[in-house]
């Protein structure tokens, strides 16, 4: 057997290039983009409105009671009640959620109080400012 000198490969790059530097591993293959959208004009947008803030005021109400629903027919054991003098027996959700409205209530009426007032003091000084500026003297122009 005759024994043939093996010679080193070839190099891939010669000797003064740079060494090669780690490629980031490309995993998927490039998507297809969709094209870069144009900003649409003005007359294009879609504004909010009352009517879509109401849809999502109604959408979130209808989630809230169906909440509520569900806590007052798991929470259905009878209680009984007393409030000043009365006595009667209710189901537990219903209790507790007669409970919260009355809280609710009262915080609405103290914020309805609290608007009256901040109403009537604008107003006083809407009309001391309209007397302030009637009964100044006008500078001849």
């Amino acid at each position: 057997m005759s024994a043939e000198p093996t010679q080193p490969a070839p190099p891939s790059q010669d000797a003064t290039a740079q060494p090669p530097t780690a490629q980031p591993p490309t995993a998927q293959p490039p998507t297809a983009q969709p094209p870069t959208a144009q900003p649409l004009p003005d007359q294009h947008k879609i504004h909010r409105t009352r009517i879509s803030g109401l849809w999502v005021a109604i959408a979130s109400f209808a989630v809230v009671l169906l909440l509520l629903l569900i806590f007052i027919w798991q929470n259905n054991e009878d209680v009984r009640i007393s409030y000043l003098g009365a006595h009667g027996q209710l189901p537990l959700g219903v209790a507790l959620l007669l409970a919260a409205v009355c809280g609710v209530l009262l915080t609405v009426l103290a914020g309805t109080a609290r608007i009256l007032q901040l109403h009537a003091t604008a107003r006083r000084h809407r009309r001391a400012d309209r007397k302030a500026t009637t009964a100044a003297p006008r500078s001849p122009a």
